[in-house]
């Protein structure tokens, strides 16, 4: 069966993510995990564990940060920490989290999240004989891709399905950067009141989300994936789990998006040409709320990528 993953605030978001039918969560601390949608200390981290698993959901966290030798300390504390409290997975995109997690003699079972490096099936399985027990594939797949690595890789897939995706990183000026980069001025537009720092490129009409944590600055996708009406190969398919990243949403959206998928999941699982049916009705309610600057699109799934 298809998991639905989402991505919290917190934890009583979590409460009302379970009634809404999300299967599995990703959380954790910014210092540790990259682009989380709230902010997990270990008080709520544990108390996040303990509802999941009351409700047989499952959390997994976030661990999938680039980490310094300084770091190392602070991350092998962290790993035993959520040994402690018995997080079902840990995301992770350093090799250091699998020698600390190897350590431990039932050692917790591990996601490989290395944002745009996750492209082949063989990289998959590679990380698969290292201990990883999934992969979330780059945003950057097509649909084609997407398939050919499911039917050729010894671990679960995961694919996101819904919201934004970061297009650059850095723990340095990167907006100063970027300007630099593009040899020429693009406009900030600051929103006090929704906490929203935006990039307005004029030529493209885009607006470029930016995102500043413990791990950096990241500037986002001007548009928001949705693939609620292009759910079937991915299901027909096999794929282990979707995700929603409701990174820089409100829990009012993140609630919407959960139940349409659920929705959109259970009616093909029920009857596929239901699904076929009914599809373009359930992406009305997230429309309805879709902040204006932010079309949805199909992120790459039909198209080619050109770097």
């Amino acid at each position: 069966m298809t998991e639905l993953l989402v991505t919290p605030k917190s934890v009583k978001h979590i409460e009302i993510l379970i009634e809404k039918g999300a299967d599995a969560f990703v959380i954790g601390e910014q210092k540790f995990g990259l682009r989380l949608a709230g902010e997990f200390n270990r008080e709520a981290m544990r108390e996040a564990v303990k509802l999941a698993h009351n409700n047989n959901k499952k959390v997994y966290a976030a661990v999938n940060g680039l980490f310094h030798n300084y770091h190392l300390n602070a991350v092998e504390s962290y790993i035993e920490f959520l040994h402690e409290i018995n997080v079902d997975r840990i995301i992770f995109g350093d090799p250091a989290v699998i020698m600390f997690v190897k350590k431990h003699d039932n050692p917790i079972p591990l996601n490989w999240d290395a944002e745009t490096l996750v492209t082949n099936y063989f990289q998959c399985n590679y990380w698969g004989k290292k201990g990883a027990k999934r992969a979330q594939l780059a945003r950057e797949l097509n649909l084609e891709e997407i398939l050919n690595i499911k039917a050729n890789a010894n671990v679960e897939i995961e694919v996101q399905v819904h919201g934004m995706t970061c297009m650059f990183q850095s723990k340095r000026m990167l907006l100063g950067n970027y300007y630099t980069f593009q040899e020429r001025q693009l406009k900030i537009e600051r929103n006090l009141a929704a906490d929203e720092l935006l990039l307005y490129d004029e030529e493209r009409d885009n607006k470029y989300p930016v995102f500043e944590d413990y791990n950096g600055t990241h500037i986002m996708s001007p548009h928001d994936i949705c693939l609620i009406e292009e759910l079937e190969p991915l299901l027909e398919a096999g794929i282990d789990s979707l995700k929603i990243d409701g990174i820089l949403q409100s829990e009012e959206y993140i609630n919407i998006c959960t139940e349409q998928y659920r929705e959109a999941i259970d009616l093909y699982n029920e009857d596929s040409e239901a699904y076929e049916d009914e599809k373009f009705m359930l992406v009305d309610p997230i429309e309805a709320i879709q902040p204006e600057h932010r079309p949805f699109d199909e992120g790459f799934l039909y198209k080619q990528t050109v770097y």
